[in-house]
Order: structure tokens, then C-alpha cells, then sequence
């Protein structure tokens, strides 16, 4: 099935997505903390046979512009409302993971027309994660070097990857805007947005893994119910953060069962 490419201008920022498959709704594929749209090939490989398919590049990550000043999540949203106003998007779900969750959260609470419903995976909560400082160290140098990537998939990921796996989430982590992530940790992690998630009024759907140690099944039931309290959950065993990656078949699986009873 073939790729198509966007290069979308969104202000001052230039957004790189690909898109594949087709039918409806349109998901709209956002990714995590160091990622691409590349974290999601596995998952779209599965749906793209039925559903329109769309993986953006969020701002500072993988072909996306990464020679700005403004790496906060409202510009990473804005990022993600033009690219969707330019592919005249008019049903679609946002499906998000980690930080991209965040975003995702995010627009959502904004209730823009079209969007019919919401996948979080893994996902950042709405609340704030208050991490001590030294684990923010620790977070963006395990991304500046191969070796810090080697250390940090230790704890984000449960199932191992495959080699062509941890080269692209090498290549990836490297690659991102150092901007791009200090701005996560700094500012990103921390932003309460829970009284506009608490607004939310479309399905909303969170998928975790039982061994995620980075946003356990737990928190995030605690994060989220008080605030939406009709968001389904669903627990994929044997997974780590990494999801996406290490399950995508089973994202998959999930995604596609949430939108036949969304």
C-alpha cells in the first residue's frame, strides 16, 4: 500500500506527516517523548487496510521543523489542529501515546468539529507529574547519547525489540530538537490540564500495558476517571511504555474494537 507524504505549514512551523490506507474515520497517529511517526508503523500496518491512516511528526521530532524557538505542548497542539484544518480532516480520531496522549488530551477538551473520538496510549496524564529534578537530568541525557538509549529502554519497554527496532528509536531519540526535549521535561510533564480535560465529552478510550513503569495502569485509572469518568480502559498484558513497539498487532486489535462500539 503506498505512502503519501504532507509537508503542511502551520504558522512559522513546518509539519511532516504521512499518510496510508483509506475508509473512515481518519486516525490521526501522535507520537511519544523521542519518537516519530515511525513508532507507529507497526500499529498502521494492521489498520491501514480500513481505516485512513495519518502519522505526524510532531515539532522537533523526526522530518517536522526542528529550527524553532517554541517547543511547548499549545504549539505542539496548534501544530496538530493546522495539519488537520489542511487535510480537511472531518471525522477523524486522535490516537496518542505518551506525550502524545498529552497533546492528544488536549484537543480534544478543545471539542473540535470532526473529532468523533479519542485512543490514549500509555498516555502522559492530565495532572502534573512533579518528577525531582535529578530524574529530569537523567532523562535528557539518556537521550543524547546510543548508550543513554540503551539504559532507557530498560525501563520503557517490557518485550525486547527487534534490532530494526532499537536503531530507529535510536535514531529517532538522537535526532529530536534538543529543544524539543528539554521542553517536555521542563515544562511539558508538569502542565496541569485537567480541568480542560474534565470538559471532554467523546469516547475516550486509554490502552496500558501491565508492566509500563512509566505510567502505570494504576495512575493513570486515578488520573483520569475523576475526570472523565465514562473513559474505557484497556489493559494489554506483557507490554511495557513502549506499546506501540512491542505490541502493535495488539494496539491494534484494541483500537479497531474500541471504534466498532465507540
Amino acid at each position: 500500500m503506498s505512502i503519501k507524504s504532507h509537508r503542511i505549514r502551520v504558522g512559522q512551523s513546518e509539519v511532516y506527516a504521512e499518510e496510508e490506507g483509506e475508509g473512515t474515520p481518519t486516525l490521526v497517529f501522535l507520537h511519544y517523548w523521542g519518537g516519530s511517526r515511525r513508532s507507529w508503523s507497526g500499529v498502521i500496518a494492521q489498520l491501514s487496510g480500513h481505516f485512513r491512516c495519518i502519522a505526524v511528526d510532531l515539532r522537533g521530532w523526526g522530518k517536522s521543523d526542528r529550527h524553532i524557538d517554541d517547543y511547548s505542548l499549545f504549539a505542539q497542539a496548534a501544530d496538530v489542529e493546522g495539519a488537520i484544518e489542511a487535510l480537511k480532516l472531518k471525522d477523524y480520531v486522535l490516537v496518542g501515546h505518551s506525550m502524545g496522549g498529552k497533546i492528544a488530551q488536549m484537543l480534544a477538551a478543545r471539542r473540535p468539529h470532526g473529532l468523533r473520538s479519542v485512543v490514549l496510549v500509555a498516555p502522559a496524564p492530565p495532572t502534573p507529574l512533579n518528577a525531582p529534578e535529578e530524574q529530569k537530568r537523567t532523562m535528557i541525557n539518556s537521550y543524547t547519547t546510543p548508550e543513554g538509549i540503551v539504559d532507557a529502554l530498560k525501563v520503557v519497554s517490557h518485550r525486547p525489540l527487534t534490532l530494526a527496532q532499537r536503531l530507529q528509536v535510536t535514531e529517532d531519540s538522537l535526532g529530536g530538537a534538543l529543544g524539543a526535549k528539554i521542553t517536555w521535561v521542563s515544562q511539558g510533564m508538569d502542565l496541569d490540564i485537567s480541568k480542560q480535560v474534565a470538559s471532554i465529552n467523546i469516547p475516550v478510550y486509554v490502552i496500558a500495558g501491565s508492566e509500563d513503569q512509566v505510567e502505570k495502569e494504576t495512575a493513570l485509572r486515578n488520573a483520569f476517571l475523576p475526570l472523565v469518568p465514562h473513559a474505557r480502559f484497556e489493559t494489554i498484558k506483557g507490554v511495557g511504555h513502549l506499546s506501540p513497539l512491542e505490541a502493535p498487532a495488539e494496539v491494534a486489535e484494541a483500537i479497531s474494537a474500541f471504534l466498532a462500539t465507540a
